[in-house]
């Protein structure tokens, strides 16, 4: 018998009922030999983590532009928090590990250089639209590896895909890496905020601490033991209502005194025309695309939505240099 053979008929043995089984799969889009070690969410897992896209998160914003400090949280570690707070979730609910950590590592793949500031910006120039959770899937799907795509399971991509509030993944580690990327860009957005003077744990109200704790380490204990309790024995993931009320009064006061704040968005205005500029230049310069965006629009891809896969695969430190070759004169840009 084979490893992965000996892996899928454990997760038979330990497993819940309700979690989603590795050979069981849906399948992938391309048919493929199985490994004979990994099972298929670990294969997927893998691809994710030793992709190209994957390494470009360390230098993506999360919520502050080129912070002054080496702490402040990046979408790697973005990533890999909800990874690690997905795994300690659906490891207490008996649910398929491999699978919330890829979906967990794959998530915001498709996030834009200077974060959500840099997704506003494509959105409002190009006529097709854009959202990072679709650029996360299109990502996997069609533009890794020069245009041929990770090819990874359904459930993987699914989750990818419906890890936004308002939308539904088919699988409850989907749903528990939904709720893990909430619980960690809450929690590490304040640590960040704190850091950076732009509050205080003081600032926080009492109609929420009294629900959740005070310290960062209490949340983490309430809103894990709770998910976990709620959702235990159920084809759900589930919390209580008000625990759950908490945390999204936690994340409106996160937009009105920190995702809004002046000081912490002062250099985003000039995200947002920078990242404008380079659409409109790239529009009519598709001759500075790699090969493979070239050959995609060749295919009848449209070329605005090729820009934004160029765009939005960029690093902050990237953009900023090739706004710098393009439109700074090099005898200002060393002042």
């Amino acid at each position: 018998m084979l490893i992965r053979e000996i892996l899928e008929k454990r997760e038979h043995e330990i497993l819940s009922e309700y979690a989603a089984f590795s050979d069981q799969t849906e399948g992938r889009d391309r048919e493929e030999t199985p490994c004979e070690i990994r099972p298929a969410f670990q294969r997927d897992r893998d691809r994710i983590l030793y992709s190209k896209s994957f390494r470009r998160l360390k230098d993506k914003t999360q919520v502050f532009l080129t912070p002054h400090g080496d702490h402040y949280r990046t979408r790697m570690t973005h990533s890999l928090e909800v990874a690690q707070n997905a795994r300690t979730i659906v490891r207490a609910l008996r649910l398929n590990e491999d699978l919330a950590e890829a979906i967990a590592l794959g998530h915001d793949l498709g996030h834009t250089p200077f974060g959500h500031a840099g997704e506003r910006a494509l959105r409002s120039v190009c006529p097709l639209g854009f959202a990072h959770h679709e650029q996360s899937l299109r990502i996997v799907e069609r533009l890794e590896k020069l245009g041929k795509g990770l090819n990874l399971t359904k459930e993987v991509r699914d989750g990818i895909l419906n890890h936004e509030m308002d939308l539904t993944p088919a699988t409850l580690e989907g749903k528990v890496v939904r709720l893990s990327d909430k619980i960690a860009y809450i929690h590490h957005d304040v640590e960040d905020a704190v850091r950076g003077g732009i509050l205080t744990m003081e600032d926080i109200p009492s109609d929420i601490t009294e629900v959740l704790g005070r310290t960062s380490d209490d949340w983490f204990d309430t809103i894990f033991n709770d998910i976990i309790r709620e959702s235990t024995g159920k084809n759900d993931i589930v919390m209580d209502d008000g625990v759950y009320d908490a945390i999204m009064r936690l994340r409106s006061f996160m937009f009105e005194r920190v995702y809004t704040n002046p000081l912490a968005k002062s250099e985003e205005g000039k995200a947002i025309e920078m990242i404008k500029t380079l659409y409109a230049y790239y529009l009519s310069h598709i001759d500075a695309f790699p090969p493979y965006l070239k050959a995609m629009i060749d295919e009848g891809e449209p070329k605005e939505r090729i820009v934004c896969d160029y765009i939005s695969g960029m690093t902050d430190h990237f953009a900023i240099t090739r706004y710098t070759e393009l439109f700074i004169p090099k005898s200002w840009s060393v002042y």
